[in-house]
């Protein structure tokens, strides 16, 4: 069954992290404060899961046949986004500033799609909000992002949240407001009125409607502008994964 095979990889997963976070692992590209941060997200995402698998009935289950590359359609007007209006595909994500996952992504892997695709005008990307449940600040984080978009500073303010993603409490994100030159009251005023509530509730809403369930989850297609159809990229993959996709969709139609 699906779920019993995901909680069998996950332990995989969790098993060489778990060695990942001694010392040497430094050495391998990932700090012991990151291999911590990881294995408590799968902690969480591994207890969800055995819920899911109780919940299920018994029975003979027959061998699924392999899944085809999914589609789906996502809602993307009005949403922050960088690069070229007219770029010919368009990278979603959706995300939480308070996932060691996502964290992982935007300092790994972000820059350099930014730098091989947004900016020579091939690829457009958008950021859409999915703060998770089981992350306490992650819905704030999404506010301060957005309120900071108020003042022109939503990038700048995002990669702050995702370099001090251990430190998302309410009470400091106005620091981190004034550390980008902020007018802090009207950031502040804008934060504890929550503005943009029903925009993220609309984000979060989106990743329902198409099943996207875990951060960060991808879609990359065609670029259109008030949707985007296209393949579902899940998780924190390297560049060279997305760089692959992204060449594929770009490359003369035979």
């Amino acid at each position: 069954m699906r779920v019993a095979r995901l909680l069998a990889a996950l332990g995989l997963v969790t098993a060489t992290l778990a060695g990942a976070a001694a010392p040497p692992a430094r050495a391998q590209g990932i700090t012991e404060e990151q291999a911590k941060d990881i294995l408590t997200e799968l902690g969480q995402i591994r207890r969800l899961l055995e819920q899911m698998l109780q919940r299920q009935a018994p029975g003979p289950v027959a061998r699924p046949a392999p899944a085809p590359e999914q589609k789906v359609r996502v809602t993307v007007r009005g949403a922050p986004a960088l690069g070229r209006d007219d770029a010919p595909l368009t990278l979603v994500e959706f995300t939480d500033l308070e996932c060691p996952f996502c964290r992982q992504f935007h300092l790994s892997t972000f820059d350099e799609i930014r730098r091989n695709f947004v900016d020579p005008g091939l690829v457009r990307f958008v950021t859409l909000d999915l703060p998770l449940d089981f992350h306490k600040h992650a819905r704030k984080a999404a506010h301060a992002a957005r309120c900071a978009g108020e003042q022109d500073r939503f990038w700048e303010m995002r990669h702050l949240l995702f370099v001090n993603a251990r430190s998302l409490a309410p009470e400091v994100l106005p620091t981190y407001a004034a550390d980008l030159g902020l007018d802090v009251e009207r950031f502040r005023g804008c934060l504890d009125a929550e503005r943009h509530g029903p925009a993220i509730q609309r984000d979060f809403a989106e990743a329902l409607a198409v099943g996207v369930t875990g951060t960060p989850t991808f879609v990359l297609g065609p670029s259109a502008p008030d949707a985007i159809e296209g393949i579902r990229i899940v998780g924190a993959q390297p560049y060279a994964a997305f760089a692959a996709k992204i060449q594929e969709l770009l490359a003369p139609k035979p």
